[in-house]
C-alpha cells in the first residue's frame, strides 16, 4: 500500500472541491490534493451546457463547461495535485483516507485537514413508490442530461417530466429544443420547485404545460414505457379520486429532489442535520469532527453554483489555516434554530464575533415578509422554497444583536416592524 502525507485533501472535484483546493493553496497550504471518482474534474458541470452560470461570481453569463474550466485551469496553474478515477473507501476521525484506483491500487493518505465536497445524487424512482411495471424509458433528469448532452443520444420523443426541480425544467426545454414533444411537467406541490427564471425560460417560453398539485400514480408499458396516469392531489398530498388522466409518452424524466452524498461523512462520525441531510457546520464550514470541513451540495443542496463556489472557498481557506495551525477555535458557539416558515439554516453554529453569511430555505412561499434573527429584523419582498434566502450578518448587525447561546430565525408576514 502506498502511503503519503498531505496538508489538505479535498474529496470531490466539482465546483465546491475545486474552489476549496484553489483557496487552500492560495492561503498557504503547500500539499493540496483533490480526489475524484470521475475520469475528469468538474463534477456535473461539463454536462450542463446551458447558460446561467457565473452571474454572481464572475458577473458573466456562462455555460457549465465554461464556468468550471476557469477553475480547472487555475488549479493547474497553482500546481494542485489530482487523483482521478479514484474511489475513497474510508475516512477515519484521525484524518486517514483510504483510496483505490486502477493505477496505484490502495493508497493511504495522512491529511492534516480534509474538505468533504462529494456533492449530491438524485432521488430515484425507488424512493417514490410509483405503482406500475418497470419498463425502459425512465430516467432521472441528470441521467437524461448526460445521455443527451455528453453521449449524444436522444432518450425519447414524447416526454413527461415528474417534478419541477431546476434540472427537470432545463431538460424539458432541452428536449423541446431537440424536437421532442414534452407532454407535461407534473408537480405535486402548489408551486414550482425550480427558480422563477427557469419556470419562465424553460416552460412558459416554450409553451410546455405545467400541472401543479398533480403526480404520477401509475406507469404503463412492459418493454418500453407507453403512458403514465397522472392524478390531482389535495392540500394534504392525498390523491383525489376520479381525477386521473392518462398521458401517452415513451420517456418519464424524474426531477424529484437531491440527496447529499454523506456515506463517507457518517463513517467518520460527522453529525448530520436531518433537515438538510448534510453535516452540521460552523461558520468556518467545520463539521463536528475537528479538522474535517464540508462545502457545496454535500452540506445542503444549493440553487446556484455561484453559492457553491463561495462555500468551497470558505471551507478551503479555513481547512488550510487548520492544517497550518493558524485556526483559532470559536470563542463562543451560538446555535441557530429554524423557526416559523424556516426549513433549515446553514451554518448551524456561529460565534457572533465575525460577519457571516447565513443561508436558509423556507417551507412555503410568502410575500411581504420580515426575516427575524433574535432581535434583528430585515424586510424581504418575497420568499420561495426553491430559492435560498441569504441573511448577511454584518459587523453593524452584530453590534445590535443580543448575544445568546441559541438564536431562532423566523420568517413572518409584514414588511414593517409592528
Amino acid at each position: 500500500m502506498i502511503e503519503r502525507n498531505e496538508d489538505v485533501v479535498i474529496v470531490g472535484g466539482g465546483a465546491a472541491g475545486l474552489a476549496a483546493a484553489i483557496k487552500a493553496k492560495e492561503t498557504g497550504a503547500k500539499k493540496v490534493l483533490v480526489i475524484d471518482r470521475n475520469e475528469g474534474l468538474g463534477g456535473v458541470l461539463p454536462q450542463c451546457i446551458h447558460t446561467g452560470f457565473g452571474l454572481h461570481y464572475f458577473k458573466e453569463n456562462l455555460t457549465g463547461p465554461e464556468y468550471v474550466t476557469r477553475f480547472i485551469q487555475k488549479a493547474e496553474k497553482l500546481g494542485i495535485n489530482c487523483m482521478l478515477d479514484t474511489m475513497v473507501l474510508r475516512i477515519t476521525p484521525k484524518k486517514q483516507i483510504t483510496a483505490v484506483n486502477s493505477v496505484d491500487g490502495l493508497t493511504l493518505l495522512h491529511a492534516k485537514s480534509i474538505v468533504l465536497a462529494m456533492g449530491c445524487r438524485e432521488r430515484p424512482r425507488g424512493a417514490l413508490d410509483i405503482p406500475g411495471t418497470r419498463p425502459a424509458g425512465i430516467y432521472t433528469a441528470g441521467t437524461a442530461q448526460r445521455i443527451l448532452d455528453i453521449e449524444g443520444y436522444m432518450p425519447g420523443k414524447k416526454i413527461v417530466v415528474l417534478g419541477s426541480g431546476d434540472v427537470g425544467l432545463i431538460m424539458a426545454r432541452r428536449f423541446a429544443m431537440e424536437g421532442a414533444r414534452v407532454e407535461a411537467v407534473v408537480e405535486r406541490m402548489p408551486f414550482p420547485g425550480g427558480l422563477s427564471r427557469n419556470v419562465v425560460q424553460c416552460l412558459e417560453d416554450f409553451k410546455i404545460p405545467l400541472f401543479l398539485e398533480h403526480t404520477v400514480t401509475l406507469i404503463h408499458g412492459t418493454e418500453r414505457i407507453e403512458a403514465v396516469t397522472i392524478s390531482k392531489v389535495d392540500e394534504n398530498q392525498r390523491i383525489i379520486p376520479s381525477s386521473e388522466r392518462v398521458v401517452e409518452c415513451d420517456t418519464l424524466v424524474l426531477s424529484v429532489g437531491m440527496i447529499p452524498e454523506n456515506e463517507l461523512s457518517e463513517g467518520i462520525g460527522v453529525a448530520l442535520d436531518p433537515s438538510t441531510g448534510g453535516p452540521l457546520v460552523d461558520e468556518y464550514m467545520q463539521t463536528s469532527v475537528s479538522g474535517v470541513f464540508a462545502c457545496g451540495n454535500v452540506v445542503h443542496v444549493h440553487d446556484l453554483v455561484d453559492h457553491v463556489t463561495q462555500a468551497g472557498e470558505l471551507a478551503g481557506e479555513y481547512a488550510a489555516r487548520y492544517a497550518l495551525g493558524a485556526l483559532s477555535p470559536l470563542r463562543r458557539r451560538v446555535a441557530l434554530k429554524a423557526g416559523k416558515n424556516v426549513r433549515y439554516i446553514v451554518p448551524q453554529i456561529i460565534s457572533c464575533d465575525h460577519p457571516v453569511d447565513i443561508y436558509l430555505r423556507v417551507r412555503e412561499p410568502m410575500q411581504g415578509v420580515r426575516v427575524l434573527l433574535g432581535n434583528l429584523s430585515e424586510p424581504r419582498r418575497a420568499v420561495r422554497p426553491p430559492e435560498t434566502v441569504l441573511f448577511r450578518l454584518t459587523e453593524r448587525k452584530l453590534e445590535k444583536l443580543d448575544k445568546r447561546d441559541e438564536l431562532t430565525i423566523n420568517i413572518i408576514r409584514g414588511l414593517k416592524d409592528e
